[in-house]
């Protein structure tokens, strides 16, 4: 599938199979002149990040091989306004395609401009929950809770007693991860230390696409005595990851399994686990809810309970941890149980 900029995206076409109308999510003659299928808009940092925006192109990927939908995956452009993303949407939408999935909640501005002109049309907002709209889908996800599975294995990886965490842009999504993970580290053990920072402050978000600036932080916290460091800094997280392992210090994905990213390969024995949320599985559940004619609607949330989140074991190291593994199985039980209330804010 060819991937097209804000620019290109209105002068190219693409045949796709027509999705059943509703009420809500079809689309019609007041809102399109054909339907093209699903389009995904990327957030900051773009597909090949090996993290959040790849976990959405894989939903695409396999809505495309299960449903046999077609469609459009579309590039942020570099600085780029709220303007410019209402354009974007308002161009994906015109031609027809439904669902029009944004990835981020920089979005949630547009969406809900654009939404408002396309009734017909179904819009997903990846991780926002504040656009209340008949054909809005809010896909949130309990990202604090993976986060304390995280901090558990940190706790009790460490030798150094120090552990990091880098964040991409210091705003309230990315404080849920950081909460998540101190908590999980000092439940666990109190005398362990957290080191956090952040690249970048809103509305400066290209913390997310600073990979340079991910290696940097990471480095200076190594130099403080962190052993394990947690990242959740999109595309600035492989700089993270380059840095622990370069030094032969344990790093912890986020987003998707990092460990299995063809890109992080060269890293991939120091990725001790990886903090996921299921935004692969939240892209292909709309795609699917359009194309059966009964679009979703609404807060949609993924959670440890259902599999939305969790904490990705594919590092045979970390198996061998036996430890820590039932530690992070003890601390998954007793979230799901309430046992356990993970907080979202430090």
């Amino acid at each position: 599938m060819r991937r097209v900029s804000s620019i290109a995206v209105a002068g190219i076409g693409i045949t796709a199979l027509a999705f059943t109308t509703t009420a809500c999510g079809g689309s019609s003659s007041s809102d399109s002149k054909k339907d093209k299928g699903v389009a995904i808009a990327y957030d900051v940092g773009g597909r090949g990040d090996q993290s959040f925006n790849d976990a959405a192109y894989a939903g695409f990927v396999k809505a495309k091989k299960e449903l046999g939908v077609k469609g459009d995956d579309i590039e942020p452009s570099e600085g780029e306004s709220d303007a410019d993303k209402v354009q974007r949407l308002t161009e994906l939408a015109r031609e027809g395609h439904n669902p029009v999935i944004a990835v981020g909640f920089v979005y949630a501005p547009a969406v809900k401009e654009v939404a408002k002109k396309y009734p017909k049309i179904t819009f997903g907002l990846v991780d926002d929950d504040t656009v209340h709209m008949k054909n809005v889908v809010n896909m949130v996800f309990n990202e604090e809770q993976g986060s304390y599975l995280a901090g558990v294995a940190a706790a009790l990886t460490t030798k150094s007693k120090t552990v990091g965490f880098v964040g991409g842009v210091e705003n309230p999504l990315i404080k849920k991860f950081e909460a998540g993970y101190v908590q999980g580290v000092h439940d666990t053990d109190k005398s362990v230390k957290v080191k956090v920072q952040y690249l970048t402050q809103p509305p400066d978000y290209s913390g997310f696409k600073k990979p340079d600036s991910g290696k940097d932080t990471a480095n200076g916290q190594l130099d403080g005595g962190a052993d394990v460091i947690y990242q959740a800094a999109g595309d600035s997280g492989s700089g993270v990851i380059e840095a622990a392992a370069t030094r032969g210090k344990w790093a912890i994905g986020v987003d998707s399994d990092q460990y299995t990213q063809k890109g992080l390969a060269k890293f991939k024995s120091k990725i001790l686990a990886s903090a996921t949320k299921a935004v692969d599985e939240a892209v292909f559940n709309l795609v699917k809810s359009v194309k059966d004619g009964k679009p979703e609607s609404g807060t949609v949330r993924y959670g440890l309970k259902t599999g939305g989140v969790g904490l990705a074991d594919s590092n045979p190291e970390y198996k061998k941890m036996t430890k820590v593994v039932e530690a992070v199985e003890t601390a998954k039980k007793k979230i799901i149980s309430g046992e356990i209330k993970v907080k979202t804010t430090p």
